[in-house]
């Protein structure tokens, strides 16, 4: 808004008359955030390297759509409303921020591109932008203090609310849009006074500002006006200068930290970027023991924290109890860094993490099930750092008891139970296999398709079924496939998220050459751990695909039809690997499969999808003896009763394993049955067409299938 006449000058005579003073505020302002930026940039400048700066379109897009449109904050309605609120009245007022702080040095200024009707209507729309954003501000502070959702609760042992803080920091934002306000009214007040109407935008806040001043002197408006841009400059600087030492640092970092966002799921970053698989062991030290091991990307993720709780309240650790809360794994490390390199003094850098900010249980708690990363809206990454942590704790020879054992098997054997290799193939040959032979790929005999079952599904007792009811469809199918036996190795998935590098490498490599002198040119699996690996770890393997993605393309060509249930009574669940869903977003084939079952009835759990709950299965979690209050198992086949469900179906072997023996702990045994995805395609397929698919895929009642 253009000031032309003598009010004009008297609004801005106290402005022009203190030039240096408000000179000098800027230059302290921006000088004093100039500093606390680059000391909070200190310790990233020693972090470990993390190439982040390939693939710039992918990256953009990343941006637009979890920055600019603010993607992920609908996931919680009232709080992602009232976020996408404040963030579209911030990006409303932000040239005009700039435009007031400005005028301090020239008067006149006016935006580039503002003037005349343009400029008419940008200001309608900043002053319904700053009324909007200051009454978020007072529903935030209320929710703060009176309406508190449970996430924001802060645990006795993870020390202090930021309560104080956060209601401190959303006080300042509600200051600055009134001083804004006010300054826009005491402009439009004297411009009444000058004969002009309608300066401000009707039943705005500086609209009901204006109608207040409307009887002072020209003079009174003069003092109201520089008393509004003093304020304004003060508070703004402040803010400017005093987030990054609290909850609010995100501001400044989450553009950033999206766009330099994690690109691929399912993967695991290298123990050191840079360093080949072949040179591992040239390294002094393996994984996070200091701080300055993590990578600078992961301690701008420390910064960008927005302290919400969404991450630990979606955390299937969290849930029951174990030590891990992702929240505070974040918050430690940002606290951390706060104390370790001050605006002012020494860096204290050097200092163990586990042991000092961290606990051995809390790094072994997570299952790396995703659910913490799939909710942030930020996009901050969490497995990663578990892993790394993991490796030094590993490195260090810090291995929990119940872990040895297998880990020692799997180095001697090649799985984790320490049996003979001989035997991983003695569930092709039992009775209840499929008719047809199996072969078996050692060179001499070669198939288009490998079926890698791995080693939970070769080994143990139940979970053979599951080979056996999908070497039943790949032979329905009239797939030309064969196991690799003896010759097969476990996956070794597990082994690299628990910090095993080393011996993950040897179990890669082993295979990765049974593989290639098999001949074959895709992979089929059943088991979404192993899917993950050979997808995302193994590199140059052949295509793999998970056996729910084969069944349903069959289903919808035709190639597989499916008889009618025979209990009509049953209702169904689908229960979300962590593998085959959150990190590879397969969602929509296993209940393609299910749909197409005739007379199948099919309910879904509130958590499902990319919400789904952990059976507590991931990881080597089979082995590890965690702390905790409740079984995630146990609370997630509750969630499959409480959503009405008879029979929960996954298509996960470890998956399997736990929601079994979590019916019977919730007591659910003649009420609920577990059933894995295959299973139940091959009973059905079986149905229909017996003398092709042998007698493993025969019906038999759900119940019968007992470990």
């Amino acid at each position: 808004m253009l000031l032309g006449s003598q009010n004009d000058a008297l609004l801005n005579s106290w402005l022009t008359q203190n030039l240096e003073l408000l000179t000098v505020l800027h230059v302290l302002g921006i000088a004093c955030f100039a500093y606390i930026v680059a000391r909070r940039l200190t310790p990233l400048m020693r972090g470990q390297r993390d190439p982040r700066f390939d693939r710039p379109l992918a990256r953009l897009g990343n941006v637009v759509k979890f920055w600019l449109a603010q993607w992920k904050q609908p996931r919680y309605k009232l709080a992602g409303t009232l976020h996408i609120l404040i963030f579209a009245g911030f990006l409303v007022l932000a040239m005009r921020a700039f435009t007031v702080l400005a005028v301090g040095i020239w008067p006149d200024f006016v935006m580039p591109g503002l003037r005349g009707a343009a400029g008419e209507i940008y200001e309608t729309l900043t002053d319904y932008a700053a009324t909007l954003v200051f009454l978020c501000m007072i529903f935030a502070i209320a929710r703060r203090l009176v309406f508190r959702p449970t996430r924001y609760a802060v645990p006795p042992k993870f020390g202090k609310a930021h309560t104080a803080d956060a209601v401190f920091l959303l006080s300042l934002i509600a200051v600055l849009m009134l001083a804004d306000s006010l300054f826009e009214a005491a402009k439009a007040a004297a411009h009444a006074q000058h004969g002009e109407t309608g300066m401000t935008a009707a039943l705005s806040l500086p609209w009901l500002l204006q109608a207040a001043l409307a009887s002072l002197p020209l003079a009174s408006l003069a003092r109201v006006y520089a008393a509004a841009y003093l304020l304004h400059a003060v508070v703004f600087y402040f803010l400017l200068c005093y987030r990054p030492f609290g909850i609010q640092f995100h501001v400044e970092t989450s553009l950033f930290n999206i766009y330099f966002a994690k690109l691929d799921r399912g993967t695991i970053k290298p123990v050191r970027w840079g360093v080949g698989a072949g040179d591992l062991e040239k390294l002094p030290s393996f994984g996070v023991k200091t701080f300055e091991d993590f990578t600078w990307k992961h301690m701008l993720d420390f910064y960008s924290c927005a302290d919400c709780g969404r991450c630990s309240e979606n955390c299937p650790s969290n849930a029951v109890g174990r030590p891990l809360s992702p929240r505070f794994f974040t918050l430690k490390a940002r606290d951390y860094a706060f104390r370790h390199y001050p605006m002012f003094g020494h860096d204290g850098n050097g200092q163990p993490l586990v042991g000092t900010i961290y606990s051995e249980d809390e790094i072994w708690s997570c299952t790396t099930c995703g659910a913490c990363e799939a909710e942030c809206p930020l996009l901050i990454e969490y497995i990663d750092k578990i892993v790394d942590l993991r490796r030094g704790l590993v490195d260090s020879g810090n291995v929990p008891q119940s872990l040895q054992k297998p880990l020692k098997a799997l180095e001697s054997r090649g799985n984790p139970y320490g049996k003979l290799e001989k035997k991983r193939a003695e569930w092709a040959s039992a009775p209840e296999a499929p008719s047809a032979p199996i072969k078996i790929l050692d060179g001499k005999r070669g198939a288009h398709t490998l079926y890698f079952v791995d080693s939970v599904t070769s080994y143990d007792a139940r979970m053979q079924a599951i080979a056996r009811a999908t070497a039943s469809i790949l032979g329905h199918l009239q797939e030309d496939f064969g196991i690799l036996g003896a010759a097969e190795r476990d996956s070794g998935h597990e082994v690299r998220r628990f910090g095993e590098e080393t011996l993950f490498a040897a179990l890669r490599d082993h295979n990765l050459e049974a593989i290639a002198a098999s001949g074959a040119e895709r992979i089929v699996t059943a088991d979404p751990h192993a899917y993950n690996a050979l997808k995302h770890d193994y590199p140059g393997a052949p295509p793999v695909e998970h056996i729910s993605q084969v069944i349903a393309r069959a289903a919808r060509s035709g190639d597989i039809q499916f008889n009618s249930l025979e209990n009509g009574n049953d209702v169904y669940t689908y229960h979300d690997p962590c593998y085959l869903g959150r990190h590879n977003q397969v969602y929509e084939e296993p209940r393609a499969v299910l749909d197409a079952i005739p007379g199948l009835k099919r309910v879904e759990m509130p958590r499902c999808r990319d919400r789904s709950f952990c059976c507590g299965g991931g990881g080597l979690m089979l082995f590890y003896e965690p702390r905790e209050e409740e079984r995630m198992g146990v609370q997630r086949v509750r969630m499959a009763a409480e959503a009405g469900a008879s029979v929960i179906v996954t298509a996960c072997p470890f998956c399997m394993t736990n929601l079994e023996d979590a019916i019977k702990v919730a007591g659910l045994e003649g009420k609920m049955t577990a059933i894995d995805l295959a299973e139940l395609a091959a009973r059905q397929m079986a149905a229909r067409d017996a003398e092709c698919c042998g007698p493993a895929a025969e019906a038999q009642p759900l119940g019968a299938q007992g470990r």
